[in-house]
């Protein structure tokens, strides 16, 4: 780790230095303002040692240039007796930490090393969140994607129930999380509860929580989901699977905002926002007595529909690019370069499991092959082995010519079978001549 020492004083600087390297740390000094910005932007330190009192430089100036440069800096101060409310200040503007001189060597080595595990706590969280916003991140720059942002971001700005509906693997927990993402509880956590992933008795256990001695097996008392959820968002996946006891009880939550735990008289107020999600029809779950009524109006106050993946082909090249640097990272591989002619052939394909398919994909190709130029070649040998990955006929790129025959001999192949082989009843159906339809099938080779 580098640390940077700011002190007019050389005898200070000589000691922390010597302090620090004993300590394994990399170590520069500076002696004056201008010096110490020039080393912290060439240097790159993680920890900066600054004094207050830079002879007629203030330290408290120097600070602020320093978090421009980079506001994660971790700044401790050096103060004299004189410097303390100085000191005190640099602590509200950002910096971590201060030490009085004398300077202990103790106190000098828990500073440091104190800053040191924030500053790797701090870099930690970013890259995990880095992490998740990029997993989150609705890729796509079709029309239709562009109007599901422009709605969500429309969304996020109240705390109305949403309901968002879609065919499985069109990202609907994304939709989700963007309208967590941008709402006025972001800083606050998103708690998923998949009502399919879990048997249908502990549902109630894990959403609502329960305390000690609530059944057999509760030895401790433990939070659900909801709790956990306070001040932010849970979003109920597979809202349909969930079972008409649970329905009635999440009922209450959103009408009161209010809930107990299992085995519990207690009644708790949470302040969370709910947003459910489903592939199924619930308005005809409603008809046959599956899901409730009030529950489904009580969610249904924006519905937003997921775009399956055949309505928008044109970011498939867009999605294979974001998910080829994903597992690139991910499975620490060699980035994979597609071809045009493979970017085709993803695009002509049928993908029954949308998104989440494609991404499947992906990622097979990162681990069953070894080039790093995918052709159509190699994207052949991965598509024989999925079943649903079967050729969309309207995506199918090719010549205008050979798509005009292969659409003529499919439709009037079907249109014959349907028709049991006559040609007469055929041609009627269809409003053709006898005589040009009979050419026509000549032409195409129809027996």
């Amino acid at each position: 780790m580098r640390i940077l020492i700011i002190d007019d004083e050389m005898n200070i600087c000589l000691t922390l230095q010597s302090i620090l390297e004993d300590e394994g740390y990399n170590t520069q000094y500076a002696q004056n303002a201008q010096e110490g910005m020039q080393k912290f932007k060439s240097f790159a330190p993680e920890i900066v040692l600054l004094d207050v009192k830079l002879g007629e430089t203030d330290g408290l100036e120097l600070l602020e240039d320093i978090f421009q440069v980079e506001p994660q800096a971790k700044v401790i101060m050096i103060s004299g007796h004189s410097g303390i409310k100085e000191a005190v200040e640099a602590i509200k503007k950002g910096a971590y930490d201060f030490l009085e001189k004398p300077l202990g060597l103790t106190k000098v080595k828990l500073a440091v090393k104190k800053a040191h595990e924030f500053s790797s706590m701090s870099r930690q969280y970013a890259e995990l969140k880095s992490n998740i916003d990029q997993q989150y991140k609705l890729i796509g720059q079709s029309e239709v994607m562009q109007k599901l942002r422009q709605l969500i971001c429309r969304v996020a700005r109240s705390d109305s129930k949403v309901l968002i509906c879609g065919e499985s693997g069109t990202g609907k927990e994304l939709v989700a999380y963007a309208v967590h993402h941008n709402s006025r509880r972001a800083s606050n956590p998103f708690i998923k509860f998949n009502s399919a992933a879990i048997p249908q008795e502990l549902v109630e256990s894990e959403l609502f929580g329960y305390e000690k001695g609530a059944f057999t097996g509760a030895e401790r008392s433990k939070p659900g989901k909801l709790e956990q959820a306070d001040g932010g968002t849970l979003f109920l996946d597979e809202i349909g699977d969930m079972n008409l006891s649970a329905q009635a009880k999440i009922l209450r939550v959103i009408q009161a905002g209010e809930f107990e735990r299992i085995g519990s008289n207690n009644t708790m107020k949470i302040d969370t926002r709910i947003i459910a999600a489903t592939n199924k029809n619930l308005e005809a779950m409603v008809k046959k007595g599956e899901f409730r009524e009030d529950l489904f109006y009580r969610l249904n106050v924006i519905p937003i529909q997921t775009p399956a993946l055949r309505e928008h082909p044109e970011d498939i090249p867009e999605l294979i690019e974001h998910f080829s640097r994903f597992f690139a990272q991910e499975l620490k591989r060699p980035y994979k370069h597609f071809t045009e002619s493979a970017i085709q052939k993803f695009a002509a394909q049928q993908f029954k499991g949308n998104v989440r398919q494609l991404r499947n994909l992906i990622e097979r190709i990162y681990i069953l092959i070894d080039s790093t130029q995918i052709t159509e070649t190699e994207l052949k040998n991965i598509l024989d082995y999925t079943e649903s990955a079967a050729a969309d006929f309207w995506n199918e790129t090719k010549d205008f010519k050979d798509k005009k025959r292969e659409f003529e001999t499919k439709y009037l192949t079907t249109q014959l079978k349907i028709n049991e082989g006559s040609i007469s009843k055929t041609a009627e159906n269809l409003g053709m001549h006898i005589s040009n339809l009979s050419r026509k099938l000549k032409e195409l080779k129809i027996t």
